[in-house]
This record gives structure tokens, sequence and C-alpha cells, in this order.
């Protein structure tokens, strides 16, 4: 920044330069110190006088080196400018000439075999910058081997351009060599350059394993750890380029270079791959994790499922749950993900596919569903009208785990359309005993009259024992029913 304010011709405020000086000295930045001494000494005001002084000779001798072809009487113009070669001037000049790599580098060897000027680290900079541009790669490597060679690092801004430039026109492979020759040097790439990198990888048009894993072997030798950060950054940019069917390759790789996922991280994964209709990669990833973790991976199970339920994809659900129920066991942590795979099917109007599901795991692997999930699957199977025999299968469940059966669902499906018949087998069914409470009664009969359904009500009370046809509330209930009616028939006969 400092050497770009000279250029520009601005200085430091005092102010500025105390604060600063004091810093420099305290850290022990003594050529720092030397540097802002200089700059703070010779003004603003001189310094843009130098600048415009600056710029006339740049623009003579960028005139000269364009005009002809590079010979003696190039080089005796150039002369006769009598220029005073310095840094700023020489990188500005190469800079000016960055349409022309070659007339550049020749004016660059120029000035070396002619002593007027002792190349630095900021010509040399400069110098490689233009030479980076396209179809001049070849001498770009020459050159910032031999600027290495003469004791000059690259420069992190001259790294950036260089980087993106060779990003921009698809050339991975050399912006991979350009990461190697930067983290070997004094002027290391950040771990967010390492990233960057990886993610313009795995976006191209092929996926390129090869410099994928040579990246990653470069940043783990400089002593750098790979963390979930990295991962969810990578995986941002493959789905955003639909290539999440590659995740397995990717997280294998950084595996190999020293990288253990997170249960968070393992999740996420599991989760975008079900969504996404990745199958066959959600599977292999299960597959590979089953293998290499000894402890319980229970969370990226749910993921995993909760991923193919919002895909509706319940084959997927329901497999992955049984696989996960024979690995994990029956007690595991099963009752949530039951209870959001038969809100699933169940929302997608699938509720005999619940209720077969739910039977096989608790009549065949012994888990034992919350109530909450037998109430959505009794009220879905009622609600379809025609899974009367499988909403009390589900009530017997229910019984043997010793909850109340889901008396609310029936009685509102009675009152809408089931017989006389279902009401006899409902009854029978829902007690231990060969018949429920008289209250059980009283609410089915409720439920037919003020439904309207007053036959279906009759034919249910001449089916029901006679200790219930001869209860006093029943006949009361009825007989109340009876009453209300014939007022309101004489009613509607006054009018």
């Amino acid at each position: 920044m400092i050497e770009t304010m000279k250029t520009k011709g601005f200085g430091v405020s005092k102010g500025a330069f105390i604060e600063m000086s004091e810093k420099f000295q305290k850290d022990g930045l003594s050529s720092d110190v030397e540097k802002l001494n200089e700059l703070f000494a010779s003004g603003s005001k001189n310094n843009a006088s130098k600048l415009n002084d600056l710029e006339k000779i740049c623009s003579s001798i960028t005139k000269i080196v364009k005009s002809e072809l590079w010979g003696d009487d190039v080089e005796k113009q150039l002369l006769e400018v009598g220029a005073k070669f310095s840094s700023d001037l020489v990188t500005k000049v190469l800079e000016n000439l960055e349409i022309d790599p070659n007339k550049a580098l020749i004016f660059f060897r120029w000035l070396e075999g002619s002593s007027l000027f002792e190349h630095d680290q900021r010509s040399y900079n400069a110098m490689a910058r233009v030479l980076s541009k396209e179809d001049h790669t070849e001498k770009f490597w020459r050159f910032v081997n031999e600027m290495r060679s003469e004791g000059h690092e690259m420069q992190r801004d001259t790294y950036v351009r260089i980087l993106e430039s060779f990003v921009k026109r698809k050339m991975m492979k050399d912006a991979v060599d350009l990461y190697e020759f930067a983290m070997i040097g004094g002027n290391k790439p950040s771990s967010p350059d390492c990233i960057f990198l990886l993610k313009k990888i795995v976006v191209g048009e092929e996926l390129d394993m090869d410099l994928f894993s040579r990246v990653l072997e470069i940043f783990k030798a400089s002593g750098n750890v790979l963390t979930d950060s990295n991962l969810d950054s990578i995986i941002k940019s493959l789905t955003s380029v639909g290539k999440m069917a590659e995740c397995n390759g990717i997280l294998s790789a950084m595996e190999e270079h020293g990288y253990v996922p997170s249960d968070s991280s393992r999740s996420k994964i599991a989760f975008k791959l079900s969504k996404g209709g990745k199958t066959e990669e959600a599977r292999e990833f299960m597959d590979n994790l089953s293998t290499t973790q000894n402890d319980s991976v229970y969370g990226t199970w749910v993921s995993l499922i909760k991923g193919y339920c919002e895909a509706c994809n319940m084959d997927e659900a329901s497999r992955s749950f049984r696989e996960m129920v024979e690995k994990e066991g029956a007690s595991f942590g099963a009752q949530p993900l039951l209870d959001l795979l038969v809100g699933t099917y169940c929302r997608n109007n699938k509720p005999f596919d619940a209720y077969k599901f739910v039977s096989e795991m608790v009549n065949d692997k012994g888990l034992s569903p919350w109530n909450a999930t037998y109430k959505t699957l009794t009220s879905k199977l009622l609600t379809e009208r025609k899974y009367f025999k499988e909403a009390i299968d589900v009530m017997t469940m229910m019984k043997n785990q010793d909850y109340a059966p889901d008396l609310d669902s029936f009685v509102k499906y009675f009152s809408k359309t089931g017989s006389a018949e279902e009401a006899i087998v409902f009854s029978q069914a829902m007690s231990s005993k060969r018949f429920p409470s008289t209250n059980v009664f009283l609410r089915l009969f409720d439920a037919y009259l003020k439904a309207g359904r007053k036959s279906e009500a009759q034919d249910f009370l001449s089916k029901c024992p006679s200790y219930i046809k001869s209860h006093a509330d029943v006949l009361d209930l009825f007989y109340s029913r009876k009453s209300r009616g014939t007022k309101t028939k004489a009613v509607a006969v006054a009018v």
C-alpha cells in the first residue's frame, strides 16, 4: 500500500506517521520504520511533482519501445531520454507494455545487460505479471523460477492477479502449479486461497481429482489442517453446479489427507444427497461411513432419512430406516424418525403403506412408536374410509403398548360413515373385556344422533348387550333426542 501511495503522489500525515512508527518499533520492524521515515520525509507535494515527471518519462520510454522493432536505434533513443531508472519507473513501463509481453521482456533484459538498473523484487514481479498472459506461460514459468533463484519472492498481489487470470482462462493445472510455487516461498498463500482453488477445481466442466488431491497434498505439507468449514464451502460449490454426486470422491480425498469430518458435516452431506435424489451416492456414503466409524452414526441416519422424506422418496426412507434399526438397534432413538416417516406417508395420502410399515416395525422389529404416531396413523386410516380393519389393528398395537385407544378418531369416523357392525367390532376390540365402559357407548350413540344418523344409532343399539340397551343414561339420550326432534317437527307444522 505504501508503494502504491508513493506512485500516486500521496504522503503520510504526521499523526499516522507517529502512530505507525511506534507500532513498527514495538514489533521490531526496523526496515519498515526506515521506509516510513523516507516516505514521510519526502512529503506529498514533492511526491506529486515527482509523479508528474515519472509519468512523462514513462510515456516517452513506452512510446519508443512500442513504435518499432527492437534494435540499436531503439536502444539509442532510450539512452537519449536520460532517464534515471528506478523501481517505480521500470515497473510502470512494464505495466504499459502489458499488451506486448515479448517487448516487455526485451526491455527488462536490456536494462539488466546495460547495467542501467539492478532489478529488484518489484520489477521482477511486474515482469512476471506481464508474462502470465495468454500464450506466454512457458516463458512465465522459466522467468518466475529465475526470479526465485535471484532471491526475489512473488508478492501477494502478483500471486492473486495471476491466479485469478489462470482460473478465468480455465488453466487449472497452471493455477495449481502457481499455488505450489507460492507455497514453497516466503509469501505463502493463506488457507482461504487453498479453498478458493479447490472450489474452482470442483466447478470445472470435468472434475480433475488428481489436481484436487495435489492441492490438498500441498496444503497439508505446509502444516495446514482441513476443517468442517472448508468442506462446507466445497460442498456448496458442488451443489451450485449440480455435482453433488461427486461428493463421496471429494470427501474421500480430504480424509486421505487427514481430514476427519464431524457428525454435523456428515449429517449435512447425508441430507443433501438424499434430498437431492442421489440415491446411489447416499448408499455409498453410508456404506463408507459404516466401515470407517466404530461409534454410532445415529445423527447421520436421521439426516439421511429426513432428506428422503423431504424428497417424498418413501421407498428409500423406509429402507434406510430398516437398515438403521438393524445396525443401531431397535431402541436407539427410532421413535422420532418413525413418527416422521408415518407423518410423511400420511401427508402423501399413503396411510396403508404407513400402516404396513408400522406393523412391520412393531411386530417384527419390536419397536414402540409414540402414542402421537399411532393417533396420526389411526386418524388418516379412518379418514380414507376404507381402512377400518387396519385402524382396529393399530388400536390393538396401542393396547399392547398400554396406550389408550384413539377414541376421538373413531367417534369422528362413526359420526360420518361408520356402520353399526363396525361400531360393534370397535367396541369389542377396544377393551380387554368383552365390551368397554358405558361411557364409550354413550359417546358413540351421541355421535350418531348428533350427525343425524338415527337409523345407524338404532341399529347399533339393537346389537348392543342388554345391560346397555336398558341403561338409564342410554335410554335418556335416545328419549331426549326423540323429544327434541318431535318438538322441532311440531314447531315446523305450526309455522
